[in-house]
């Protein structure tokens, strides 16, 4: 999950750190997350026992910068329902989901969701990249 460096959470893969640097060929502006990967955002920091002021600032900073779609779209529902057969986790499901929604290609570094890109490519015409396959 990219935007847990916004939390002071260490990622081996910061899609965020490679956007500033240009490294990546994406823009802050083009980002949308689904309103849930704040939750996971949240609950990851709970985890790792992250101070809340700094989770409070990093979602701060998410809900300022980034479109934020909600996962209780009709249409997010609706994929997510079809998607349970390609994804266990529903929380990944409705990442996908969102992505399919918008007809816009995701940034992911789930196994699960890799594993099953080029099923959700030729049935849905968007394509799953990873850090590695964007950012030399």
């Amino acid at each position: 999950m990219y935007i847990l460096p916004l939390a002071g959470i260490g990622i081996r893969a910061d899609l965020l750190k490679a956007i500033i640097e240009g490294k990546a060929p994406i823009r802050f502006d083009e980002i949308k997350l689904n309103l849930i990967s704040i939750f996971e955002l949240q609950a990851k920091a709970s985890k790792l026992n992250i101070p809340p002021s700094r989770v409070v600032k990093a979602v701060n900073v998410i809900l300022k910068n980034f479109t934020i779609i909600p996962y209780y779209k009709p249409e997010i529902i609706r994929y997510a329902h079809e998607l349970k057969e390609v994804i266990r986790d529903y929380v990944d499901r409705v990442i996908v989901a969102t992505a399919i929604t918008l007809r816009e290609d995701l940034i992911t570094e789930d196994t699960e969701i890799n594993k099953a890109k080029e099923k959700i490519k030729k049935e849905y015409g968007i394509t799953i990249y990873t850090y590695s396959s964007l950012v030399p």
